[in-house]
């Protein structure tokens, strides 16, 4: 009883700002004020209030509560395991685990180009070089 004599009496006080604010003349603040204001009044009359006062004042609830976060816990610490294995599946029996994709194991050697007989390694940049030099970096 004393939760919903609280939120009615919020919900007015706020209609009671909305109307000094539209009478300033700002009536875009004041439905806005008008809007939040209604929000209390509305959950008393819907009977959300009885049901949040009496889940707060629940022992259960709050075993409920913590059971919840327990479940939430385990989903979250068996999620990081599974990130810190990489995504593999647990083997037994002593096996190795397998690869993703057994042919793309080993890197390529021919992706990086090489440089010609000529040219030394500080010489693969010059086209940036140029480029950072034009644009004056």
């Amino acid at each position: 009883m004393l939760a919903e004599t609280i939120c009615s009496a919020a919900a007015v006080a706020g209609l009671g700002i909305a109307a000094i604010t539209a009478y300033r003349k700002r009536f875009l603040a004041a439905a806005r004020i008008a809007a939040y204001s209604l929000v209390p009044l509305g959950l008393v009359m819907i009977g959300a209030v009885d049901w949040i006062a009496g889940t707060a004042f629940s022992p259960v609830a709050w075993a409920g509560f913590g059971v919840l976060g327990g479940a939430w816990l385990l989903f979250s610490s068996t999620r990081a395991v599974e990130r810190r294995r990489g995504g593999r599946k647990e083997t037994t029996g002593g096996a190795e685990p397998r690869a993703v994709a057994p042919a793309a194991s080993s890197p390529s050697r021919a992706a990086a180009p090489k440089p010609q007989a000529g040219q030394s390694a500080g010489e693969d940049f010059s086209d940036i070089e140029a480029i950072l030099k034009k644009h004056g970096i």
